[in-house]
């Protein structure tokens, strides 16, 4: 079975790729959980996230934003010392800011799901050239969107990683047999 490079060399990317990187995610709550994953791999690898994820979910209360947003000193302390997370400040920091600002949009009547994906009405952009992009016009502007309600650690390159995981963005290698698979949406 022809897949994704990068999913050949681990059968923790490899089982990523074959039954998540791409399929859409609809869910505010689920698409905010993978952009702050997405934070925490910056400059950093996948899979590191994938090995952490478990950690991840227990360290930051299933990603529940009502509860990450009430996180203080003391929790930021507490998840520096947790061997099972990525123990970055500034990631750490934005993550318990990024639930602020899901919380406050939801307070606002503008649903997380139904704002990002209404940035990319044409959705799944696919890439049919097989040469993957690290950002886009697109992740651009929904960075600046992202920044514009209060969220950090949402550069173009983080979004348009995002973007792509969340399957906003079909870019499976055109030879891949997830690229335009019947299941996206």
């Amino acid at each position: 079975m022809t897949r994704c490079r990068w999913a050949q060399t681990d059968p923790l990317l490899r089982a990523y790729h074959d039954q998540e990187w791409g399929v859409p995610v609809r869910d505010s709550r689920m698409l905010w959980e993978m952009l702050c994953l997405e934070g925490f791999q910056a400059g950093l690898s996948w899979l590191i996230v994938l090995r952490r994820r478990e950690g991840f979910r227990r360290a930051f209360a299933g990603f529940d934003p009502e509860r990450v947003a009430r996180f203080d000193a003391a929790d930021v302390e507490r998840l520096m010392a947790d061997p099972g997370i990525i123990r970055a400040r500034a990631k750490i920091e934005a993550t318990i800011g990024n639930a602020r600002a899901y919380l406050a949009m939801r307070e606002r009547g503008e649903d997380f799901a139904a704002f990002a994906w209404g940035m990319v009405p044409d959705a799944p952009v696919r890439n049919t050239t097989g040469v993957v992009l690290a950002q886009s016009p697109l992740s651009q502007a929904m960075a600046k969107a992202l920044k514009a309600r209060g969220f950090r650690f949402v550069g173009p390159v983080i979004v348009y990683a995002w973007m792509q995981a969340v399957g906003m963005i079909d870019d499976h290698d055109p030879a891949c047999f997830c690229h335009d698979r019947q299941d996206i949406s």
